[in-house]
């Protein structure tokens, strides 16, 4: 058994997944959870109440705690598992002197708002954090399936090797295979462009488009994000794997991505603030298209897809017409 001491900052779905996960290796895992019914409900009935409600966990094992620098005073290695929108008003809640020497592994598949930046860059100009102390987790993955314990890749990557083989170590199990990457640039920001790919897929679908216009939408997709990170992060890598084409692909098509669902909502016809809230969980799209935006307003890349998606979002343009006006643009 590891005997890192691990930190899971973040209750959603995803955070319980990979609780979930760890515990497979690990003696004892800390979990900060911000929302009191959640805590509450865990320490009592040891499940989580509002994300994957069917796992169960023996609390034995988790030291949980809604004091956020408790959690991460007691740990070596911090995962960040929250909601990219939420970020920057959690970490103010940290004593910057706890992070000191810490390994910050980021879980987070979306870009910080307003600063326009990834999470690791975010962490390195506000907080002194170098990269070498950082690792990213990203997928395929979706935490429904690993809460069924389905066969799922996880990549980590990390400019420091030594600390990704370490993250892989606390993550692989029977059900959770994972690869390394030095790529921490391109598998930050490629989670980043397939939520808004797969917002316009959901658009597309909720407007009636067919699987054929799906696969031409997903095979240009693939490019406009591989220009995107190029130029961004001009190094050697192979769009191909599963850490991007794969993690695209389950985004874009599996029953269960938020962001895929909220863009079929909009499709629909439903207003933002009613697909926000009914959905009830954090589509990272809709706040990572702006971003992605305001970046490539320095870089003049074509990238047809997001800015159908962010002019139907920001400048509140008709669905049906912009995806008549990209349909033009796809080959």
């Amino acid at each position: 058994m590891q005997k890192n001491k691990v930190a899971v900052i973040g209750a959603g779905s995803w955070a319980t997944a990979i609780v979930k996960i760890l515990l497979n290796n690990l003696d004892q895992v800390e979990w900060w959870i911000r929302e009191p019914e959640i805590l509450t409900h865990l320490k009592k009935y040891n499940h989580n109440p509002h994300y994957l409600s069917s796992v169960q966990f023996d609390t034995k094992h988790l030291e949980l705690s809604d004091d956020i620098n408790y959690t991460i005073g007691r740990a070596q290695i911090i995962v960040l598992c929250i909601p990219a929108v939420f970020l920057d008003e959690t970490v103010k809640m940290i004593d910057p002197r706890l992070l000191k020497e810490k390994a910050i592994v980021s879980a987070i598949k979306g870009i910080v708002p307003f600063y326009n930046m990834t999470v690791g860059d975010y962490l390195k100009n506000r907080y002194d954090v170098d990269f070498d102390r950082m690792a990213v987790v990203t997928g395929p993955s979706h935490a429904e399936e690993v809460a069924l314990e389905k066969l799922t890749y996880l990549t980590v990557a990390s400019c420091n090797q030594d600390l990704a083989k370490e993250v892989s170590n606390i993550f692989n199990c029977r059900y959770i295979k994972t690869s390394l990457s030095d790529d921490i640039v391109g598998t930050s920001y490629a989670p980043v462009l397939k939520n808004i790919i797969a917002i316009a897929s959901g658009i597309s679908n909720g407007l009636g488009y067919g699987d054929n216009f799906q696969a031409v939408l997903i095979s240009n997709a693939i490019k406009e994000i591989n220009n995107f990170i190029d130029t961004v992060s001009p190094v050697k890598r192979n769009v191909n794997d599963s850490v991007y084409l794969g993690d695209l692909l389950v985004t874009c098509y599996s029953q269960h991505s938020r962001n895929r669902m909220f863009g079929n909502m909009i499709g629909k016809g439903y207003s933002i603030k009613f697909v926000q809230y009914e959905m009830k969980m954090i589509a990272e799209g809709y706040y990572a298209v702006k971003g992605v935006h305001k970046i490539n307003l320095g870089q003049s890349l074509n990238m047809f897809i997001t800015e159908a998606v962010y002019n139907i979002l920001y400048n509140e343009n008709s669905p049906s017409e912009e995806i008549e006006k990209l349909a033009e643009k796809l080959r």
